[in-house]
């Protein structure tokens, strides 16, 4: 069973500070980053510690700092130059940076803040400057408890990656995912919450119950999953914030591969009977089922995802032989087979921008994370592993997190399995470093 957990999700307050001189002007070229194309060379930012000037608001400048520093160098677009070679404090620069000094130890861009707590509310004030250009380009006032310090860094870090990069950030969400103790011939699995970047992780689940496959609505206030309560294999629907759980659906068959549609009104997945595997979608509302396609030729239609506008649907089937990755109308119609490379394919899942899908590949013994256009043009193959599998693209459809396992070896260490993160480039891979092993993970829309 699911276990109750507490609203993970902080309400903060944002504005533009105006009566602060917080005022956004148009950014001149030379701060702007083409994230289409991949970038090979990180911008050079200087991130100041931002500044509190007692015990508790120094503490809550620390974690915040920490936080951008790290959102900003993990996503492998920038640079954070070492403080060491600051010429200017924080204290000193106030809202006037020299701008000399910075552009001598080659910085591009210049952050810097300060932190104000009255009794349990924290009032952040940061600037983002312009080295080259002589100008500040983003100010921001955000208000937020002393408990949500870490995503108020979060947030200031995608004002600050939407600024440069003129997309959406993705720093300010979670990551569902299934984490995974005892042997590998008995594994416990159960669902676990964390922030993007690794931290406050949280078991949800009973260590007694198998469960698979989270995925999260739009909302971000419930999940779907795939639980082996009372040795049944059935989809279930878990509330975050009041720990209610619900099976979805009362089927004679088992029921796996479950997602949300865009609309967090239905749940599609797969419903395996008599050796094959058809899709179906469920009416959270009305509870009206409906198989699509009507596959009459016994094959296995799995892992469904819908396109972000709810029109198509991706999803894997051996009709055709082998594993390969087919789109189809909403309704079933206009089946077409969009992968014809070399290997298998799996695990499709649509990006939220609509431009690309995400893809587990397998061919000559090896795993790959791998995307390509909604018509299967333009397959590109990011990673390349001994088991890389699952794929889920964060909100802004920049980066995809998955998971790799290693095989056991002959000193009998045993085989492990983490999460990883690729940008759609294939240049920045990351491991998260977490104390357990993990695996199926999905990433989150933005929190609100």
């Amino acid at each position: 069973m699911l276990k109750k957990i507490k609203n993970y999700g902080l309400i903060l307050i944002f504005g533009l500070a105006l009566g602060l001189g917080l005022i956004t002007t148009p950014a001149r070229a030379v701060l702007q980053l083409d994230i289409t194309k991949g970038v090979t060379k990180p911008m050079a930012m200087a991130i100041l510690p931002l500044v509190g000037s007692n015990g508790p608001e120094a503490d809550a400048a620390a974690i915040i700092s920490e936080v951008i520093v790290s959102d900003l160098t993990n996503c492998g677009l920038f640079r954070a130059i070492d403080k060491n070679a600051f010429i200017q404090s924080a204290k000193e620069l106030g809202t006037n940076p020299r701008f000399a000094d910075w552009q001598a130890i080659g910085a591009e861009a210049l952050v810097a803040g300060k932190v104000l707590l009255v009794g349990n509310r924290l009032t952040v004030e940061f600037r983002l400057w312009d080295v080259l250009g002589k100008q500040v380009i983003e100010g921001q006032v955000i208000n937020g408890s002393q408990e949500s310090a870490r995503r108020i860094g979060h947030k200031i870090s995608d004002f600050i990656y939407s600024r440069i990069t003129g997309d959406r950030g993705y720093f300010d969400s979670q990551i569902v995912f299934v984490r995974e103790s005892g042997p590998f011939n008995k594994r416990i699995k159960q669902i676990a919450i964390m922030d993007q970047d690794g931290a406050n992780p949280k078991v949800l689940s009973d260590p007694r119950v198998l469960t698979l496959t989270p995925r999260f609505s739009i909302n971000n206030r419930v999940i779907t999953y795939m639980s082996y309560y009372n040795n049944r294999p059935r989809v279930y629907i878990f509330d975050l914030q009041t720990g209610e759980q619900t099976a979805v659906g009362d089927f004679p068959g088992m029921t796996f591969a479950p997602r949300f549609s865009p609309t967090g009104n239905q749940v599609i997945m797969s419903l395996a009977t008599d050796g094959h595997s058809d899709i179906y979608s469920l009416d959270l509302k009305s509870r009206e089922v409906r198989r699509i396609p009507r596959n009459s030729s016994g094959a296995i239609d799995t892992s469904p995802s819908y396109a972000p506008d709810g029109a198509r649907i991706v999803f894997n089937s051996d009709r055709g032989g082998t594993q390969q990755l087919y789109t189809m109308n909403s309704d079933g119609s206009n089946v077409r087979r969009i992968s014809f490379g070399q290997g298998i394919y799996a695990t499709p899942v649509w990006s939220p921008r609509g431009d690309l899908i995400a893809f587990t590949k397998i061919h000559a013994g090896r795993f790959h994370i791998g995307v390509m256009r909604p018509d299967g043009s333009g397959e590109r193959l990011l990673t390349d592993a001994f088991l890389d599998e699952g794929p889920s693209w964060s909100p802004n459809g920049r980066v995809l997190v998955f998971f790799r396992q290693t095989p056991s070896d002959n000193s009998d260490r045993a085989a492990t399995s983490k999460l990883m993160s690729v940008d759609i480039t294939g240049t920045v891979v990351r491991e998260y470093k977490l104390p357990f092993d993990a695996s199926d993970p999905a990433w989150s829309p933005l929190l609100p």
